[in-house]
């Protein structure tokens, strides 16, 4: 929905600054760093998509435009302080050519057999790389027409037995659930959904390394953006629980729109990146918090 947000952002970004004095909620997850990224490459920018190594120290990330960048993190304590970037590069079709216009790129998900997997917007579909070079269109089902415009299939994941799953934008409905697509065996099912809570809405997902599915979620008001983080505990094709382990005030972070979810001594670490829109009143912005249970 990237068009919305900066049509009313150029506007009212002065005005919502004032609101991060304003308490969020407080919840299991504790901020330890923030990091401004900034490249000089005109394709810089507009990520959506993350991916960490095991050890939160390399990173993989897809733009709107249908770039990606792999980097190697620095870190002090958890917390970003430097970044060494690979030149950016630009995402290949079916057909071996770049992705006409990006294609409105938005989740990422990396199998542990290293298949890539990137939902793309604009489309409602996802394409899959067996290498970087070899593109394929995953099977869609009926159900991924019937999308809404411009708020298509934000966020992926896949679980440890190599599962894809795909959480779209909008449910329909403010009081319907999320469908959660899950692509096992070239089939699509709908194993589940997620309550809907509020005006938040899935932006990203990974499963941690304790097998739980980890939402990340924003608001958008038309003043400026929240984030949520909300975790879930599956049995089989069940939720058993869920909790929220973050809520934002407004522009506390920017429009964060990817999660990366690992764990070192310090707890479970949940790191987010911000799609600056390419905007020059917006930042590329690496958020670390981390959870201790």
């Amino acid at each position: 929905m990237r068009h919305r947000i900066v049509g009313a952002l150029g506007a009212a970004i002065g005005l919502t600054l004032a609101l991060n004095a304003l308490a969020a909620p407080a919840h299991k997850a504790r901020l330890i760093g923030s990091f401004t990224w900034q490249g000089e490459d005109e394709r810089f920018g507009g990520f959506s998509g993350l991916e960490l190594s095991d050890d939160g120290l390399t990173l993989t990330t897809i733009s709107d435009r249908g770039s990606y960048v792999t980097a190697r993190l620095t870190r002090q304590d958890g917390r970003v302080t430097a970044i060494d970037a690979d030149p950016i590069k630009t995402l290949r079709d079916y057909r071996a050519t770049d992705i006409k216009g990006g294609g409105d790129a938005e989740g990422l998900a990396i199998a542990q057999d290293g298949r890539w997997f990137v939902s793309l917007e604009a489309f409602h579909r996802v394409v899959a790389y067996s290498s970087l070079d070899t593109a394929s269109w995953v099977p869609i089902p009926d159900e991924f027409t019937k999308l809404q415009h411009n708020s298509g299939l934000e966020a992926l994941a896949v679980d440890d037995a190599g599962r894809l799953y795909a959480i779209p934008e909008r449910s329909g409905g403010v009081t319907q659930p999320f469908s959660v697509y899950r692509f096992e065996d070239k089939v699509w099912t709908t194993p589940f959904t997620l309550p809907r809570d509020g005006g938040f809405l899935p932006v990203g997902a990974d499963f941690g390394p304790d097998g739980r599915l980890y939402l990340l979620e924003r608001e958008f008001s038309g003043f400026g953006f929240r984030s949520r983080v909300r975790r879930f505990t599956l049995d089989g094709d069940a939720i058993a629980g869920s909790e929220i382990l973050l809520t934002t005030s407004t522009w506390t972070h920017g429009n964060l729109e990817g999660i990366a979810v690992w764990q070192d001594t310090q707890g479970t670490h949940l790191t987010m990146i911000s799609d600056d829109n390419f905007q020059s009143f917006l930042r590329t912005e690496l958020v670390d918090y981390v959870v201790t249970d």
